[in-house]
């Protein structure tokens, strides 16, 4: 199938290129035509002039035989004054006067087209009249120059269709050969292409040496495919790890059940539901949280609304059941374009990892920087190293110093954070504190009418 493709687009290129090349050939060759003969026919007419210039020499002194020898015209008439013919070439004698014009009285030479001569029927001969002056009255010398064919002369017409029909060749030749050599690195690339699967996505295209637009295209196509394989890789990585954190409470709660089973009369029936309802507590976590990923992941547009962020902020913190202190500081009027339930969501997963890694006290900051709405969540805790900052933004990621306090989470908090974030225009990272871990999301301010942020309220 590529290549009936590649033969197609060969065939129909090197067709444009050689209509055009005909068109462009029937154009000038009409063009190169008509010049030469329209250079043709004023040469030929110069030369009957001059041949008459000769017979005018000759008549001024009297020497001009009755009979004239034609020289390079197709034909001579000498008139007296009275209109009476008396030297004429031999194929005039005893013709009557091929023309009937005269030069103007103060001009001694006038050309004029004649058509239907006696001698020249059907055709119209370019006649140039001489006015030669004499005692007894003017006299008028006609030399006629026969039509020039419209290809002038058949073998400079030859060479040139000869000539036209080569470069037609050539460039039909030039534009197959340029063609099929520009096809040869898009065939490699299409059969590597289809040589690709799934469960070999990390092969690549090859890249042509010539920094042209077909290398272009192959190195798009190997960053597609490079993110292509990223994607592959994070999507196996999550499913990998989805099954192993989905299989662990599966896992406890059918322990817990054979357990029953097998000592009906030694289990404890309300520690054991108890037992088995952490287990599900903890599996329903996981699934909302792939719910909520799924959601984001699939680019879902929620509903915006101008927030007050600090306002926002406040109320949750009002809400939420503490088990840390909570030092707040939160700005009025800080209003961007967002998603309530979903910055919600994100201020939920950030309080969730500060309270559990806090020791005495979690932060909550909302301020300006500029054109930008800026929370800050802190915690007193351990903190995370600069190298790992970006690692606990990975799904499913536990660091290993905080496995055995961090049991409780799925791993997913701080993904669906960012991933919440992104979704706003903003951007949530770990940021350098004194103490514990600071997480910072940044979000473009609301708009005013002016197409500048709204100004905050004044502090109270």
């Amino acid at each position: 199938m590529f290549t009936g493709r590649r033969w197609s687009v060969r065939l129909r290129l090197t067709l444009i290129a050689v209509s055009m090349t005909v068109v462009s050939g029937i154009a000038l060759i009409a063009i190169a035509t008509f010049s030469v003969h329209d250079l043709a026919g004023s040469f030929k007419t110069e030369e009957a002039a001059g041949a008459a210039l000769q017979s005018v020499h000759l008549a001024k002194r009297g020497r001009l035989p009755p009979v004239v020898p034609p020289g390079k015209t197709d034909g001579m008439q000498l008139l007296n004054a009275k209109g009476e013919i008396i030297a004429s070439t031999p194929n005039l004698v005893g013709a009557p006067r091929m023309a009937n014009f005269a030069p103007p009285a103060t001009g001694v030479r006038q050309d004029r087209e004649v058509c239907d001569i006696p001698r020249y029927p059907g055709r119209c001969m370019d006649v140039v009249a001489f006015r030669i002056y004499q005692d007894e009255g003017d006299w008028i010398l006609y030399a006629a120059a026969g039509p020039v064919p419209w290809h002038v002369h058949p073998e400079l017409f030859a060479l040139v269709i000869g000539a036209s029909l080569a470069i037609m060749a050539v460039t039909a030749a030039g534009t197959y050969r340029t063609v099929t050599s520009a096809l040869v690195p898009v065939k490699a690339i299409g059969r590597e292409l289809e040589e690709i699967t799934a469960t070999d996505i990390g092969r690549r295209v090859p890249v042509p040496v010539a920094r042209d637009e077909i290398r272009e295209l192959a190195e798009t196509i190997n960053q597609t495919l490079d993110r292509l394989e990223a994607a592959a890789e994070q999507q196996r990585r999550f499913t990998s790890d989805a099954s192993h954190d989905l299989r662990s409470p599966l896992a406890a709660m059918r322990v817990q059940v054979e357990e029953a089973l097998h000592y009906p009369d030694d289990v404890d029936w309300k520690a054991k539901t108890r037992a088995m309802l952490g287990s599900l507590d903890r599996l329903q976590a996981i699934v909302s949280d792939l719910l909520v990923l799924a959601e984001l992941d699939s680019g879902v547009p929620a509903r915006h609304e101008r927030i007050d962020l600090g306002a926002l902020v406040g109320d949750e913190l009002d809400r939420r059941e503490r088990s840390v202190p909570i030092d707040r500081d939160l700005k009025p009027g800080v209003a961007i374009i967002g998603n309530r339930i979903r910055l919600a969501r994100l201020l939920t997963n950030l309080m969730d990892n500060a309270e559990r890694h806090a020791v005495s006290q979690v932060s909550v900051r909302v301020n300006l920087d500029g054109g930008t709405a800026v929370m800050e969540v802190s915690d007193d805790g351990a903190g995370i190293a600069p190298a790992q900052r970006e690692l606990v933004f990975q799904r499913f990621t536990r660091l290993d110093a905080s496995r055995n306090r961090d049991a409780g989470g799925t791993g997913l908090g701080l993904p669906i954070a960012r991933e919440i974030a992104r979704t706003h225009g903003g951007l949530l990272r770990l940021e350098d504190s004194t103490r514990g871990a600071r997480f910072v999301l940044r979000i473009p301010l609301h708009p005013g009418p002016g197409g500048v942020p709204h100004p905050p309220s004044p502090d109270p």
